[in-house]
């Protein structure tokens, strides 16, 4: 079955969890971007793919959250933007094989576009095609746009990858962690219309500041959109710091019970974790919605 066939009418699919957690435990060192590794330790980045798959995990995102030029140009990266996705796609298909569909993987630009910021929304496009052309071209089964914040830089992301990969499907999701609007002051209500308008083939929420605001989220984003497939991908509740450490506070009961109840009342398609969870929150998740 293909991806967008499952999205529409197959079994609900759970995705991986975190990526940039689990490798900080491998070792990563602080203020080294991921995507550094897909070069340097191809076989840890596989090592969580593969954890999270033997966990329950049927659609899995590459490690290239940060693999704009914007954003690799601080480790020094930015020439290397199609061989980082392109390898990242490579270690995540050998992992999946046919067990699970691989997502190619799209952060924000981690900048502010004009006229709050110096770049500019045709600067952003360009700088999203390039990454998606690199993750289309590897073979991804869907582009994945998430954690944004901005109306104007998903509208870019989503265009970028339409120019770039009109035929393959693609989704995006917010993060909702500001008194239940985005850091940018972006409402659910108004995500979920311009994703509509967009014509992604799935939207919802993901991150975020705790399991209640991204719930809320979805809910919202429902009632906006009835029929187009729904996404939520939590934190594994509010991080706090705990003797130097970021701590998560959510067990894999917790969010097991959060993902049933979304599943059965939002008839969420895809559901899975992001920062902070482990292949535990992923396995405690799939059992419960399977």
């Amino acid at each position: 079955m293909d991806f967008l066939a499952r999205l529409k009418s197959g079994p609900v699919l759970v995705a991986d969890g975190a990526m940039g957690t689990m490798l900080q435990q491998k070792g990563l060192p602080p203020g080294m971007p991921g995507e550094a590794w897909v070069l340097e330790q191809p076989e840890r980045i596989a090592e969580v793919h593969q954890a999270y798959i033997d966990a329950g995990a049927e659609l899995i995102l590459t490690c290239t959250f940060g693999g704009t030029r914007a954003r690799l140009a601080h480790a020094g990266l930015a020439d290397r933007v199609p061989e980082i996705n392109r390898r990242a796609v490579e270690i995540a298909r050998k992992v999946a094989g046919d067990r699970a569909f691989v997502a190619g993987d799209i952060g924000p630009l981690g900048e502010l576009l004009a006229p709050l910021g110096k770049r500019t929304y045709e600067e952003a496009v360009e700088i999203f095609a390039e990454q998606a052309a690199a993750l289309a071209e590897a073979g991804v089964d869907v582009l994945y746009i998430e954690t944004m914040s901005a109306l104007e830089e998903v509208r870019a992301a989503v265009e970028a990858c339409r120019r770039v990969a009109p035929d393959l499907p693609l989704t995006a999701t917010l993060s909702f962690d500001t008194k239940g609007r985005t850091s940018m002051g972006v409402r659910p209500e108004q995500a979920a219309q311009t994703l509509l308008e967009l014509g992604v083939d799935g939207l919802g929420a993901n991150c975020g500041r705790s399991l209640e605001m991204t719930e809320e989220a979805a809910r919202k984003m429902r009632e906006v959109a009835p029929e187009t497939p729904l996404i939520v991908k939590p934190n594994a509740g509010m991080p706090r710091m705990e003797k130097g450490q970021v701590v998560y506070d959510a067990t894999p009961e917790q969010m097991a019970e959060y993902a049933r109840r979304l599943v059965d009342e939002l008839d969420v398609r895809i559901v899975g974790a992001c920062c902070g969870s482990t292949p535990e929150h992923i396995a405690a998740i799939a059992k419960a919605v399977k």
